[in-house]
């Protein structure tokens, strides 16, 4: 990722998910990990889109400020079944409900991803629609033992052992992920910095 003139640029991401990092090194953005400390909490009568964008946002904001010579990703990522946002499982039993309730049903994963710098924040949300095939009270309690799902919203990642309950997706891939690539490339852009097709490291 370069400056207009061609520089590199000092890229942080504000997040400690192992996936997104793992997703920005696939397409070659050098970043150092900078994990936000926000409050996620939802806002009384705040619909799961916003929710997920107003905590992109203020995750990015937050560590602009903090670094202001950066390009800052922030990111989030909800499940959201009858209108309802399932994030990360506090423990086995709530994964178990959780995988109950999507089992053999359609659900919608929200990811929002921002990019701040220089007193501007920009920002896109993806929302991908997934069903899961009908799962045993057995094949749910196995998945969940594996440990996967407990870091993650809707106790379940498509990356990992989580792909077997998925019967299809309609929308990205990697917004599902974690990280919408596409969404954050063309916010890049209208930054005014380039995404350089491989490796360019940070000064």
């Amino acid at each position: 990722m370069t400056s207009p003139n061609r520089t590199p640029v000092h890229v942080i991401l504000a997040s400690q998910s192992p996936r997104r990092r793992e997703l920005l090194s696939q397409i070659g953005i050098v970043h150092d990990v900078r994990p936000a400390d926000i409050d996620e909490s939802v806002w009384p009568g705040e619909e799961p889109v916003a929710h997920a964008e107003r905590l992109a946002c203020t995750k990015a904001h937050t560590l602009a400020l903090q670094h202001p010579d950066a390009v800052v990703i922030g990111s989030d990522t909800i499940v959201v079944i009858d209108g309802a946002i399932l994030g990360k499982p506090a423990d086995a039993s709530e994964a178990v409900a959780m995988l109950e309730r999507l089992s053999g049903r359609e659900h919608t994963v929200v990811t929002a991803v921002a990019v701040a710098h220089e007193g501007r924040t920009l920002s896109g949300v993806e929302a991908v629609t997934v069903r899961f095939r009908p799962l045993t009270r057995q094949q749910i309690t196995q998945y969940v033992a594996t440990g996967e799902p407990m870091d993650k919203a809707g106790a379940y990642g498509i990356q990992g052992f989580g792909a077997t309950l998925v019967e299809r997706i309609h929308g990205d891939y990697f917004a599902v992920m974690g990280l919408p690539l596409g969404r954050l490339v063309g916010l890049i852009r209208e930054l005014g910095y380039e995404y350089a097709f491989g490796p360019v490291c940070a000064s």
